[in-house]
């Protein structure tokens, strides 16, 4: 009985899975260069954080907000910070956790040998050695100007007023739900 139990909990305890990659977790926002958090990305520097809301929100959103009317949202969107224009152009991005369950087939085996119950693996063992999904999302900006190709770079003289700047905008787009309330804010 107490080799019966042992197997059971040995079972519980390896059936976990085991992770081939996990998304990076971001409390508020991310500077980094577009290329290193996902390759699809340029190569300037990106104000990155996690998008909370549904695809395409963003894209609704930044529309609405400086009201396109669907011409050029995700490039080259025009914005002023102290009677200087800038431009920003965003990305939605996922990026997957994916995992991997190999320890349930080979415990199957190990419990079917132990138990003495033959070749056929038993119900309480998941022979099962699929891998798991689970999709993060997130956003990433990258800004530029007339003078500056990358406003968010280390040297940037306008990173300060522009990382402020993105820092509202980011607060706006996760506070609002209805982004026709923008239009009378402004």
């Amino acid at each position: 009985m107490k080799k019966q139990l042992l197997v059971v909990i040995l079972a519980i305890v390896v059936q976990s899975c085991i992770p081939l990659r996990i998304a990076p977790n971001i409390e508020d926002y991310k500077i980094t260069k577009g290329k290193k958090f996902k390759r699809s990305l340029p190569k300037r520097q990106m104000f990155i954080f996690e998008d909370s809301k549904e695809a395409q929100e963003f894209y609704n959103y930044v529309n609405t907000k400086f009201q396109l009317d669907h011409i050029d949202v995700y490039d080259n969107v025009p914005f002023t910070i102290l009677d200087k224009q800038y431009f920003f152009s965003f990305y939605e991005v996922e990026i997957v956790d994916k995992g991997i369950n190999i320890a349930g087939p080979i415990l199957a085996a190990v419990g079917n040998k132990m138990l003495q119950i033959g070749d056929e693996p038993s119900e309480i063992f998941n022979t099962d050695s699929k891998t798991y999904r689970n999709g993060n999302y997130y956003i990433a900006v990258e800004v530029y100007s007339d003078a500056e190709k990358d406003c968010l770079a280390e040297n940037s003289l306008s990173r300060d007023v522009v990382l402020e700047y993105l820092r509202q905008l980011k607060k706006e787009y996760l506070a609002t739900h209805n982004y026709n309330e923008i239009l009378f804010k402004d």
